[in-house]
């Protein structure tokens, strides 16, 4: 039945048709793009700063061109990639490690919950971004980097969900029925429990994932994110920015405008997704 609620929501929310077509997008770039070129960086100073709409000899350029004459619809499409595996990756960190580590505090209480909880309280404490970039500057720069410290970051929210979940569910007669069976203890708590707890858990990954977009938008525009010539929105907007004064500002608007959208509609749907628990 929750699944059922769930799908049906995500079927009726504008939201998820806008990621569902960004997703599309980031699937079948090769087809769309007007750059083929390794991360469309094609240059050419005779077609720089073109606007929208005009054409060249590789066609038209529907998002203009930038100061290196590379296609910008191209790069903002490739860019989307970037955010959508970045998002992708750290959710799949956080649930690799939160759910373990959530289990086992909420169902083995005592000493054991005691520790994690406090391991957990103290990562919460710190500022999301500046443990990231401290993560980024250990590893280095790079976007494999990023997959791993923004996934790092976030295990403590599915952790704590997940403590919940089990905290409430372990006192229920199903559990009880299956100690009384002779289940094991990790068939109980991932074979009984944890399918009940799914519900919550996709809340969170809903919304870590805009925050994983977001992080990620930001290490690029700081220059510790997706490194050049990689396309990423974060670093469009960090090398356009100057042109919000002239007649070029699209070519920060546009990915700017791209991830605002995308947090936007991760974050209703998130909301929508809470309403059906």
């Amino acid at each position: 039945m929750i699944w059922s609620s769930n799908i049906q929501t995500f079927t009726r929310h504008p939201g998820a048709w806008f990621i569902l077509g960004l997703i599309l997008c980031a699937i079948f770039a090769p087809l769309l793009v007007l750059d083929s070129s390794p991360m469309a960086n094609d240059m050419e100073v005779g077609r720089a700063m073109l606007s929208p709409g005009a054409s060249s000899e590789m066609g038209t350029h529907w998002f203009g061109t930038d100061k290196f004459g590379r296609d910008h619809f191209s790069r903002v499409i490739l860019g989307s990639r970037i955010s959508l595996t970045v998002g992708l990756i750290a959710v799949s960190i956080s649930l690799v490690i939160g759910i373990p580590v959530g289990a086992a505090a909420g169902y083995f209480g005592g000493r054991v919950d005691q520790f994690l909880s406090w391991l957990m309280s103290v990562l919460w404490s710190i500022p999301t971004l500046l443990l990231v970039i401290a993560l980024t500057f250990v590893l280095g720069k790079g976007l494999t980097q990023v997959f791993v410290a923004v996934g790092l970051t976030m295990w403590v929210e599915v952790a704590r969900v997940v403590r919940g979940q089990f905290l409430a569910e372990k006192q229920k007669e199903y559990v009880e029925a299956a100690k009384v069976l002779g289940f094991g203890t990790t068939h109980i708590m991932f074979k009984e429990i944890l399918p009940n707890t799914w519900g919550p858990l996709l809340v969170i990954c809903t919304t870590n994932f805009a925050s994983a977009l977001l992080i990620e938008s930001g290490l690029s525009f700081l220059g510790i994110g997706a490194q050049p010539p990689m396309p990423s929105w974060g670093s469009m907007i960090r090398d356009y920015y100057p042109y919000l004064m002239t007649g070029k500002a699209y070519l920060s608007l546009i990915p700017g405008a791209l991830i605002a959208a995308s947090v936007l509609s991760l974050n209703s749907l998130s909301a929508s997704f809470s309403k059906d628990q």
